[in-house]
């Protein structure tokens, strides 16, 4: 028996809340990972980064806007260096490297966590 329309949507609705579940999943191993290996070997930004990276007062990366535009031209009154705004510091976490600024939408592992009786205080990182 062929499948119907709203069979198939509905698979297909499914299939991406698993794989956005899975990319969290992957994607916070990653990041604990990461903060571990700079914790071990104190890096820092600079270190990273490279000197040239310096936070401004709205989180942005200095020289971004610098070199925006073209020397001797305005920026016409376009927001010049809209680069992707700073991450912000974590306020949750879950205790196995997860965490969230609470900023946005919430992490299914902090719905999970919130499901399963905790409460948002309980994931406060202190």
């Amino acid at each position: 028996m062929p499948k119907s329309l709203k069979q198939v949507l509905s698979q297909i609705e499914k299939l991406q809340k698993e794989a956005e579940s899975l990319r969290s999943k992957e994607i916070s191993g990653v990041v604990a990972r990461i903060r571990e290996a700079i914790d071990h070997y104190g890096l820092t930004p600079e270190e990273l980064f490279g000197s040239a990276v310096k936070s401004t007062a709205r989180g942005r990366r200095a020289g971004k806007a610098a070199t925006a535009t073209k020397p001797g031209r305005k920026a016409a009154g376009k927001r010049v260096g809209t680069g992707r705004a700073s991450m912000g510091s974590p306020k949750y976490h879950d205790g196995a490297g997860r965490t969230w600024t609470g900023v946005g939408k919430r992490p299914n592992w902090f719905k999970d966590a919130l499901a399963a009786g905790k409460k948002a205080e309980d994931l406060l990182i202190r």
